[in-house]
C-alpha cells in the first residue's frame, strides 16, 4: 500500500455524528492552576511508567460490535456500560439512534450475548436534563448495583469544549424509566463533572465494601481546545454508600493519604486531591494545518477492576492514541502501562483509535489476561469511507496482557533461532501507519510498514517485547519502502534492550553493511546490528527519523543470539 503524499482532508476526532473539519487552536499549553487544589495537583509528579505487564497486545481496529438495525448507521458514541445481575450489559450512548430509529443526544440500551454474538435493544432516551443553555446531555459513567442502574450525565457544550454540570439518574426497572433530582445538578461549576463509575463486575459483586466508587474529571471530558476552561490533567476519586448514590450530601472525596498510604476522605469537594496526575502533552508539533496538536492525555474513558489480575485499569485516549494506566488500589499509585499510537488521519477500517474507551467487565477472561476494549470512531475522527460510521456504535477490539514474571534466559547460542518468532512476541513501535505489526516478523523481506503519523517527531523505533527474558547479541533490520519525504533513520539506529521494565542502551553497536542515513538505506535492504551479549525481555532499534515528514519504514526485524 503506497502512502499518499497528496493533499489530505484534515479531520478532528470529536463527539459528533457528521463529518466536520477542525478549526482548532494550534497551541495547547497546560493552563495555569485556577481553583481548588489545582496548584497542588500541578506540582504532583506525573504517573510513572509501569512494569506490571511484560506484554500488551491490542487489535489495531474494532473487530466486532452490536449489529446495526435497519439502514441507519448513526448509532451513537461514548457507550459507558455496566454488567447487571441479569447477565446483560447496560450502556448509554450520545448523539445517535442507538438501536432504534429516532436521533437523541442521549439514550440507553441493553447489550445481550458475548463478543461476536451481540445484540442490542433500545430502552430509553428520557434520562436527566440539560442544566445549561447551549449544552446537551452526554453519558459519562454507568453502574449496576444491587439490581438497579445508575447513569452519570453531564452538560456538554455544543462545541464539546465545556462540561459545567453533571447529575446521576437511577433506574429500578433495568433502564426503561429513570428518576433524578430535577431541582439542580449534583455537581456544578465544572468540578467533578465527568463522572466515571468504577466497574466492579457483575452487579458490583467485587466491591470490597458497601460503597460505590466513581472517578471525576473537572471542566471537560477531554482537551478543551480553547481558553475558556483548563484541560483535564487530574483524576479525582469519590465514593458514596450503595443506598445513597443519588444523594449528593452522602458523597465524599479522596483528600490525600495518611502516614500509611491509605486515603483520607472529605465530604467537602473543595478538599479533593488527585489520585492520578498527568500533564504530559503529546503530538506537540504536527504538519497538517488545523490538525489537533499538543494534546493532554486524561479523558473520559473507564475504570475497571480486573479480578483475575487483582488490578485496576484506567483506559484513556487522545485524538491519536490510547493511554492506559494500572493500579493495585482504586486510589493508586496509578502508573502508565501502555500507549498505543494509531497515527495520523484518515483512519481506515483496519487501523484506528477511538474515544470513550472502556473495558466492559463482562468480557474479561477468568485469568484477567484477555479482555475487550470498547471505543468509538466517527468520520469526524478520520472514519473512512466518508459517510459510513463503521465504528460509531458499541464496537469492540481484543486486548491481551501478560503480567511480568521474573525469569532467567534459557536460550542457548543458536544463530538460526529467530527470537522474533518465539511464542508471545509482541511488536512495539512509535506509531503504526497501515495496521498491525505482524508485517515485520512474518518472514517477508519485501513487505513495508512505516510510522508516518503527520507528526514532527524526534525518535522512531521498531521492536518486540516478550513474556520472558532472552539472551541476545544481534538484530537484523530490513528497511521498507523509501518515500520522497521519509522512510529512513538519519544515522545508524541504536539498539535498546528492556531490563526490569526500563529501556536501556545495549552498548556499542556495529552495523554491517554501514547504514547511510538517507533514502539510499532502502528499500528492502538488510542491516545486521551487533552489540555486546545482553539479557532482557524486549529489544528495539531506535533513532532519529529522516525526511521532511520524519518517519521510518520497516520490512522485517529479526533477533538472534550467537553466531
Amino acid at each position: 500500500m503506497r502512502r499518499s503524499t497528496g493533499t489530505r482532508l484534515v479531520l478532528s476526532l470529536s463527539l459528533c455524528g457528521v463529518l466536520t473539519a477542525t478549526a482548532l487552536a494550534s497551541s495547547q499549553a497546560a493552563p495555569p492552576a485556577t481553583e481548588g487544589n489545582a496548584a497542588e495537583a500541578n506540582a504532583t509528579a506525573n504517573a510513572a511508567d509501569s512494569d506490571f505487564f511484560s506484554t500488551v497486545e491490542i487489535d489495531p481496529a474494532a473487530t466486532v460490535g452490536a449489529p446495526s438495525v435497519g439502514d441507519n448507521v448513526n448509532h451513537g458514541d461514548l457507550w459507558p456500560n455496566c454488567w447487571a445481575d441479569d447477565d446483560n450489559v447496560y450502556t448509554a450512548y450520545g448523539d445517535g439512534v442507538g438501536f432504534g430509529d429516532v436521533y437523541s443526544d442521549i439514550g440507553v440500551a441493553r447489550i445481550t450475548g458475548t463478543p461476536g454474538q451481540l445484540t442490542g435493544e433500545q430502552l430509553a432516551t428520557e434520562v436527566s436534563q440539560a442544566w445549561t443553555p447551549e449544552h446537551s446531555r452526554k453519558p459519562t459513567g454507568m453502574a449496576c448495583v444491587d439490581g438497579d442502574l445508575y447513569l452519570a450525565v453531564q452538560d456538554l457544550a455544543f462545541d464539546f469544549n465545556d462540561a459545567p454540570a453533571a447529575t446521576i439518574a437511577r433506574s429500578t426497572d433495568k433502564g426503561r424509566t429513570w428518576e433524578w433530582d430535577t431541582s439542580a445538578p449534583m455537581f456544578g461549576d465544572g468540578v467533578f463533572t465527568t463522572v466515571m463509575f468504577l466497574d466492579y463486575g457483575k452487579d458490583y459483586a467485587n466491591a470490597p465494601d458497601d460503597y460505590v466508587y466513581a472517578y471525576g474529571l473537572d471542566h471537560n471530558w477531554r482537551d478543551s481546545f480553547n481558553d475558556r476552561v483548563p484541560d483535564p490533567v487530574d483524576l479525582y476519586l469519590g465514593r458514596v454508600p450503595k443506598d445513597a448514590v443519588t444523594d449528593r450530601a452522602a458523597w465524599e472525596f479522596v483528600s490525600g493519604t495518611d502516614g500509611s498510604g491509605d486515603p483520607t476522605w472529605s465530604a467537602d469537594i473543595a478538599d479533593r486531591s488527585p489520585v492520578l496526575h498527568d500533564d504530559r502533552h503529546i503530538y506537540q508539533d504536527v504538519f497538517g494545518e488545523g490538525r489537533v496538536e499538543n494534546t493532554t492525555v486524561l479523558s473520559q474513558g473507564g475504570i475497571v477492576y480486573n479480578e483475575g489480575l487483582d488490578r485496576y485499569l484506567y483506559t484513556s485516549w487522545t485524538e491519536y492514541t490510547f493511554e492506559f494506566y494500572e493500579s493495585p488500589t482504586p486510589w493508586g499509585p496509578w502508573e502508565r502501562f501502555d500507549s498505543q499510537d494509531f497515527g495520523g488521519y484518515p483512519w481506515p477500517t483496519t487501523k484506528h483509535g477511538g474515544y470513550g474507551v472502556t473495558i466492559p467487565s463482562k468480557y474479561i477472561s477468568e485469568d484477567g489476561r484477555s479482555m475487550w476494549i470498547q471505543s468509538n470512531v466517527c468520520p469526524c475522527g478520520g472514519g473512512f469511507p466518508p459517510g459510513e460510521h463503521w465504528a460509531y456504535t458499541y464496537s469492540l477490539r481484543q486486548m491481551h496482557v501478560e503480567p511480568r514474571v521474573p525469569s532467567e534466559p534459557e536460550n542457548a547460542a543458536d544463530p538460526a533461532r529467530n527470537l522474533a518468532t518465539e511464542p508471545g512476541t509482541t511488536g512495539v513501535e512509535r506509531a503504526i501507519h497501515f495496521g498491525g505489526p505482524s508485517v515485520y516478523n512474518d518472514g517477508d523481506l519485501t513487505a513495508s510498514q512505516d510510522d508516518w503519523n503527520d507528526e514532527r517527531k524526534s525518535e522512531s523505533w521498531w521492536g518486540y517485547t516478550w513474556p520472558r527474558e532472552y539472551t541476545m547479541d544481534r538484530v537484523v533490520y530490513t528497511t521498507g519502502e523509501m518515500f520522497a519525504d521519509g522512510g529512513w533513520f538519519t544515522g545508524a539506529p541504536r539498539v535498546e534492550v528492556r531490563q526490569d521494565g526500563v529501556w536501556t542502551d545495549a552498548g556499542a553497536v556495529t552495523v554491517e553493511p554501514p547504514y547511510p542515513g538517507d533514502a539510499s538505506a532502502g528499500p528492502n535492504r538488510s542491516y545486521t546490528l551487533t552489540f555486546p551479549e545482553t539479557e532482557g525481555d524486549g529489544v528495539r532499534v531506535i533513532g532519529a527519523p529522516g525526511g521532511d515528514r520524519t518517519f521510518t519504514s520497516i520490512a522485517e526485524l529479526e533477533v538472534y543470539y550467537g553466531g
